[in-house]
């Protein structure tokens, strides 16, 4: 397998030493303001660092890339596969920054709406709701939406595990499943680099899988029975999981609705036990 370029702030640490005081300089503020590197250009950098364009210019040579073109391409490849890029993040609270991360968040949860209206929201609940067996796998970023959605599923049903378990391997977990089964397999980009062969293992083996995951995992999509895509865009260093939040409530609820009485029951059933147990904090 071919390593992975390094990325600009990888560079800048491996050289810092050797960079002159006003490269230095110059450096410190991409490293700051990582997550604009991909608007601005040599003569911004230099003015806003307060260097000059050939300091700019000679650092980024230093660095491997021809010029700020190249610069900014790397960093809006980095950002499209995930990577967290920004600085301190001294500006999160202000004003103007929280109201850019709103109307990031709703085009966000617009996108993915837009994206269910065909119906395959409702199939891929049903097919949940009638499985033998529900898996639940998330590897990295994705586990703790798969975890999420896994605890909600299991008040609409029984027989629904997450997988692996923490600590182990995969192949005990899906060893048993075959065509009657489901796995939700949720997806996120900067996947670990298994992923396609977990998809491929499914598919030989006939096990029908929903695939959660960004527009990035398109290429494996052609191996799931449904595909929910859910947009995680940010105008902060990380990606943003709100809208995926928002179709795990959407796809366990729409699996609970398959069979309201029997959800009901199950629902009653696992409340006595709380209570059996003493598991819960009395709300009042």
């Amino acid at each position: 397998m071919i390593a992975a370029a390094p990325t600009i702030g990888q560079r800048i640490d491996a050289q810092y030493g050797a960079l002159s005081r006003q490269e230095q300089r110059a450096a410190d503020f991409i490293l700051d303001h990582l997550g604009d590197l991909a608007v601005y250009n040599a003569t911004e950098l230099a003015k806003l660092s307060g260097v000059s364009k050939a300091t700019v210019s000679r650092l980024f040579r230093r660095l491997g890339f021809s010029d700020s073109a190249e610069v900014r391409e790397h960093a809006r490849s980095l950002r499209s596969q995930g990577a967290p890029l920004g600085g301190i993040g001294a500006a999160a609270g202000t004003p103007s920054a929280l109201a850019a991360h709103a109307v990031q968040e709703h085009e966000n949860l617009q996108k993915l709406l837009a994206g269910l209206d065909d119906g395959r929201l409702d199939a891929a609940a049903r097919l949940i709701a009638g499985a033998g067996e529900v898996v639940l796998i998330g590897l990295r970023n994705s586990y703790p939406l798969a975890l999420h959605l896994r605890q909600q599923l299991a008040q609409a049903r029984d027989r629904v595990r997450l997988a692996p378990v923490p600590g182990q391997s995969l192949g005990e977990d899906i060893a048993a499943l075959g065509s009657r089964d489901v796995v939700v397999l949720v997806g996120f980009r900067r996947r670990p680099s298994g992923f396609a062969l977990i998809m491929q293992t499914l598919r030989e083996r006939g096990v029908p899988v929903i695939l959660i995951s960004d527009s990035s995992a398109r290429r494996h999509a052609e191996g799931a029975v449904y595909w929910l895509e859910c947009p995680v865009d940010s105008v902060s260093a990380f990606d943003s999981y709100a809208a995926a939040m928002s179709l795990v409530n959407l796809l366990a609820s729409g699996v609970l609705g398959v069979d309201v009485r029997d959800g009901r029951t199950r629902i009653a059933s696992i409340t006595g036990m709380y209570d059996a147990l003493d598991e819960l904090e009395t709300p009042w």
